[in-house]
């Protein structure tokens, strides 16, 4: 039997998926704090990935950038960005869930 999106249960209908077919409602506080830091945390990193890697192209093309610039002007405050933004989303879906309840 193929499983598809309207298929019933016993409970009724499946939940529809949030982006990517994720649920990403339903977690409690410390999971969208946590939720949150691991999206910036991740972002950070592939952030920082693309940033060295743009300095070194820019590098090769006879320019002199200090590879920490990449860090600290490009990674950091971008990540921060994202890790509020996240907060923000992770956190109403939290709230949502608890005035709901």
């Amino acid at each position: 039997m193929r499983s598809g999106p309207h298929e019933q249960t016993e409970t009724g209908l499946l939940r529809k998926g949030g982006p990517f077919g994720l649920q990403l409602d339903g977690f409690g506080l410390f999971t969208s704090l946590l939720m949150a830091t691991i999206v910036g945390v991740i972002f950070f990193f592939l952030l920082t990935f693309f940033a060295i890697t743009g300095i070194g192209i820019y590098n090769i093309m006879g320019h002199s950038l200090n590879y920490a610039d990449s860090y600290k002007l490009i990674s950091f405050p971008a990540a921060c960005v994202v890790m509020a933004l996240s907060l923000i989303y992770f956190g109403s879906l939290w709230l949502r869930r608890k005035l709901s309840a």
